[in-house]
């Protein structure tokens, strides 16, 4: 299960709907890739269906969808939004990283 705090919930509808998509209906894709300092790094966009396989979850109001793959390293993770002087946009709050980057887009386990 992914969460999804109040403050990323709010940017997340905004953001859908500056882009076209529909909050109640559509989705949010979160993944894992290879890349980034720590040698792997988070991936998120909106889309609007589900594949074969996916993973879906709805916690907060939002739906998120999960391939297969990246769902093993993202288990227990909260999707949060920071505005503050150290920088602007979504943050994961992942349990399972053993290391983290100083910009928090990438990780390892």
């Amino acid at each position: 299960m992914i969460k999804v705090s109040e403050t990323a919930k709010k940017k997340v509808v905004e953001l859908m709907t500056d882009d076209g998509y529909n909050p109640n209906n559509d989705y949010i894709r979160v993944g894992v890739k290879s890349g980034g300092c720590s040698g792997l790094s988070y991936d998120l966009k909106f889309d609007k269906e589900q594949l074969e396989g996916d993973k879906v979850f709805e916690d907060n109001g939002v739906k998120i969808i999960v391939d297969k793959k990246s769902f093993l390293y993202l288990i227990g993770t909260t999707l949060e939004y920071s505005g503050g002087l150290n920088g602007t946009g979504f943050v994961f709050n992942n349990p399972n990283a053993n290391r983290t980057c100083g910009c928090g887009e990438s990780f390892s386990l």
